[in-house]
């Protein structure tokens, strides 16, 4: 028990060395990239935050959500990132691509915080804000139908395949729904909330019956053990993607049986691999695989998803620690506290190195030292176990 103290307080300390007067830093490394305060990362570190219950992180995340709010885009999405130029705010909306998570991180991160502090006059001032978020998701729908669309290099997985209707932010966008109906609860957003579950349960399960976005395409998944990363007027892409199948059942979306399957999928997957933690996506594409050109030309600089590495079957301390939240809702404990032990085993690595990914063949640290979300992870499974640290679903 001494060694798990030992390393939530390291987890502790690399978020208080990510902590700025505007918000969390990506990483307490020296690289100008993840010396931003960044949407998806600073509201992931923000919930870690408020697991940890330490006055001085809460207070970085209120100042990260402030950074990001003052920055907001008159039409309603989000930054990726904002970093300080002699003391005035640098704004990045993405790279190759607008990032659709930055939108419904920020709703989420709002929620959250007014939640969990007990601030509810938090959410009303950013309440046009929020509005304008939920509106520019509605708009980036095309179709009225209830998922958004979402580009290629659109989200945290910037340099994978995914594109079309992503798992992931249909989940992202539903928890954001939900969490600004607990404020401001109406009919007609009772609706949305649950025509969008309705939606990702018909679209990316099994069991659900009712009309498909693409009949043909959907028969052709032949979805079994978990949901599919993504689908588009191409067709589905099956990878198993962690992170979003991980929301799935941490926010209750599918039946019960096919929440379970998930889990015996996930943890199968982990208990036959070396690090004993699941990859962000699986399998690893290789170069005789159809998608492997698309792979190696979206990256902007340098290509990174060499097999087993990065978002191409890399693992991520930050992506296992929402996995270990999903194992938690249903209840299984003895693997959550076996799942957190490799996470900070992983954090550990190189005299707490905090690495970014690690490959998960090799198991050799990837990425950035000192990742700020690679502690975060770690915090928010270790308070949900040891404090019953709950998020708002």
């Amino acid at each position: 028990m001494s060694e798990i103290i030992s390393d939530y307080h390291k987890s502790l300390e690399l978020l208080e060395k990510c902590s700025t007067p505007h918000g969390f830093v990506a990483s307490a490394e020296d690289i100008s990239n993840y010396k931003r305060v960044w949407t998806r990362d600073g509201v992931i570190c923000g919930l870690a935050a408020l697991a940890s219950g330490k006055g001085s992180l809460i207070s970085t995340f209120r100042n990260t959500l402030e950074t990001l709010a003052a920055s907001r885009h008159d039409v309603g999405f989000m930054p990726s990132n904002v970093y300080y130029n002699d003391g005035k705010p640098v704004v990045s909306y993405g790279g190759l691509a607008g990032r659709v998570d930055a939108v419904t991180w920020f709703v989420i991160g709002v929620c959250q915080y007014a939640h969990l502090t007990g601030e509810r006059q938090f959410f009303f001032r950013h309440k046009a804000a929020l509005q304008k978020c939920l509106g520019v998701l509605e708009a980036w729908e095309f179709n009225g139908r209830h998922l958004v669309y979402v580009p290629l290099a659109g989200n945290w997985a910037d340099e994978y395949i995914t594109d079309g209707y992503v798992l992931y932010d249909q989940l992202l966008r539903y928890w954001a729904l939900s969490n600004y109906y607990h404020f401001e609860p109406s009919e007609t957003l009772a609706l949305k909330i649950q025509q969008v579950k309705r939606q990702i349960e018909v679209n990316y399960t099994p069991t659900e019956k009712g009309e498909k976005y693409h009949e043909k395409a959907y028969a052709e998944a032949d979805i079994q053990n978990f949901m599919p990363c993504s689908f588009s007027p191409a067709g589905y892409k099956k990878p198993f993607d962690a992170l979003a199948n991980s929301l799935a059942v941490f926010l209750g979306v599918g039946t019960i049986s096919f929440q379970r399957k998930i889990l015996k999928y996930a943890i199968s997957k982990q208990n036959e691999l070396p690090l004993k933690l699941i990859p962000a996506f699986w399998p690893p594409i290789r170069e005789w695989d159809k998608e492997w050109q698309l792979l190696v030309n979206n990256c902007k600089y340098e290509f990174r998803n060499h097999p087993y590495e990065f978002h191409n079957a890399g693992t991520w301390p930050m992506v296992n620690g929402f996995y270990g939240l999903a194992l938690l809702a249903h209840n299984m404990s003895d693997q959550a506290t076996g799942l957190l032990a490799a996470i900070n085993e992983a954090n550990r690595k190189k005299d707490y190195g905090f690495y970014e990914n690690f490959n998960t063949q090799s198991t050799v640290p990837n990425g950035v030292q000192y990742c700020a979300w690679s502690a975060a992870g770690a915090v928010l499974l270790h308070q949900s176990l040891h404090a019953d640290f709950k998020l708002l679903i």
